[in-house]
């Protein structure tokens, strides 16, 4: 993150400096050569930018995680039956998005998130 940053204010740091050397080109006292020297400065900027902004891939050799849900006391276990439709649904119908369990419904293709309702 602090590379990147750093990539960052130097790139503006060498656009700034290409803008002025391709303006000073065009003064009293300037050189032709100027035109040149400011060009490759921006156009290094824009590298830098381009390299800093590309995503890296997904690492293809990535585990997958598994969630064990350890259920306290005595449970019994009901069926599930989707909010909108009333059809069964099994474990494969149940996946964790952000840390939240979601429900995908295959009858209705309804997504909703599961909820726990209090005990008492």
């Amino acid at each position: 993150m602090a590379g990147k940053v750093i990539g960052y204010i130097s790139s503006a740091i060498l656009i700034f400096f290409g803008v002025l050397f391709i303006m000073g080109a065009f003064s009293a006292t300037g050189s032709p050569g100027w035109i040149f020297v400011g060009l490759i400065l921006v156009g290094i900027a824009f590298g830098i930018i381009f390299l800093l902004g590309r995503k890296k891939k997904a690492d293809a050799s990535a585990q997958p995680v598994t969630y064990e849900i350890n259920l306290p006391g005595q449970v019994t276990m009901d069926t599930i039956k989707c909010q909108s439709c009333g059809g069964a649904l099994t474990k494969k119908d149940i996946h964790m998005v952000a840390g939240a369990p979601v429900v995908t419904c295959p009858y209705c293709e309804t997504t909703y998130q599961l909820t726990e309702e209090p005990k008492w």
